[in-house]
């Protein structure tokens, strides 16, 4: 096994990978609306999330694992992230994660 990982935890629900790409020219918006949606998270079982960074080094999107019953409850939250309701996002893809390792 490689150093620094370990077997996937169990966990009660699937994981859903909920890909992000902002709006061109969006990054005030995203500054803005950032302390509202970091708070929405912190109500959810989100395994891992975080800003995807442009050859900028400025936030241009989200990747967030969040664990859920089922596509539904992945598309609800996603629908209702306050950076979505503000209109930031161009593009949201959501995907079944299918977790083989874990970090440590």
């Amino acid at each position: 096994m490689a150093a620094g990982w370990r077997p996937a935890p169990i966990v009660r629900d699937m994981i859903w990978s909920i890909h992000c790409e902002d709006k061109p020219d969006s990054l005030a918006l995203r500054q803005e609306t950032r302390p509202s949606h970091v708070e929405y998270l912190g109500g959810f079982d989100v395994a891992v999330g975080g800003p995807l960074i442009n050859e900028a080094g400025e936030m241009c999107g989200s990747c967030i694992l969040l664990e859920a019953p089922d596509r539904a409850a992945a598309e609800a939250f996603a629908a209702n992230d306050p950076y979505a309701k503000a209109g930031l996002f161009e593009r949201v893809s959501i995907h079944e994660f299918k977790t083989v390792f874990w970090p440590k």
